[in-house]
């Protein structure tokens, strides 16, 4: 038999999520902004704490460009206490804000229209951005094709032994770019979307302005495999326990898992 390569491996893990469980509507959100955010509040937190924070937002009328910009830093740090390390994270939305003026007018359009590698370099040489937040930044607000890789996509690749957990954000990225290849992204367009088995909780939303967006079928592939993954990981592919009778993925699972012991 011949053996798979990675590339087919990830394909199939998409191909068996998205007949089970179909659209994730991942990233939820109302605006460009509100997505840019969130990439920051989810630092170090539980989704449900960010809507907290942006419930919060929303109410005090902060959940725009200009709302960060014009409060007073102590004032922005209060709506998103619930988010945790609220202090930095504060401070991480204002410095953005002093980024987009000075570069950009204030404007996301125009930050958006330079070129993927550009912004990515620009974005993750300020303070608080690192490459998933960037990227998450990029793809699910800006529509480039960049893929997010986190937490549960380093577990559940190297459960499927495809890649080890503690391997280089930027290999992570590379394989997932590789693997969902434009051609790919229009095969994968016709896929019948059957929902035969129920929403995840931990992924799936109801359609928001965000989430129907138009964008490159390699984009929408790209929303779609990280909500879908996070559907996988929050409830079944656990930390500290894995759930492989249950999970969709069963049949392409190599060998047991067996969870490591923590250091």
């Amino acid at each position: 038999m011949v053996k798979r390569s990675r590339e087919d491996q990830i394909r199939d893990l998409f191909t068996a999520l998205y007949r089970a469980w179909g659209r994730q509507h991942w990233w939820p959100a109302d605006s460009r902004f509100e997505v840019i955010v969130g990439a920051f509040l989810t630092q170090n937190t539980a989704w449900t704490n960010v809507e907290l924070a942006l419930t919060n937002l929303r109410a005090a009328g902060m959940l725009t460009v200009a709302g960060v910009r014009d409060v007073a830093l102590a004032d922005l740090e209060q709506p998103i206490r619930p988010s945790g390390y609220f202090l930095q994270k504060a401070q991480r939305l204002k410095t953005f804000i002093a980024y987009l003026d000075q570069e950009y007018e204030g404007s996301l359009g125009k930050m958006f229209a330079h070129s993927t590698p550009q912004l990515r370099a620009e974005l993750l040489s300020l303070n608080g951005i690192g490459a998933e937040t960037a990227d998450s930044i990029l793809l699910y607000a800006g529509n480039h094709e960049v893929f997010v890789v986190d937490a549960y996509a380093r577990r559940i690749l190297d459960r499927h032994l495809i890649i080890p957990e503690f391997a280089k954000y930027e290999d992570l990225r590379a394989l997932m770019e590789r693997a969902l290849t434009s051609d790919f992204a229009t095969e994968s367009a016709t896929h019948e979307d059957r929902h035969t088995r129920p929403k995840p909780p931990g992924a799936h939303h109801p359609p928001s302005t965000m989430s129907t967006e138009p964008r490159t079928a390699r984009a929408q592939l790209f929303n779609e495999m990280h909500g879908l993954i996070v559907g996988v990981g929050k409830n079944y592919c656990q930390s500290r326990r894995a759930l492989c009778e249950e999970c969709p993925l069963k049949a392409l699972l190599k060998t047991p898992v067996r969870i490591k012991a923590r250091q």
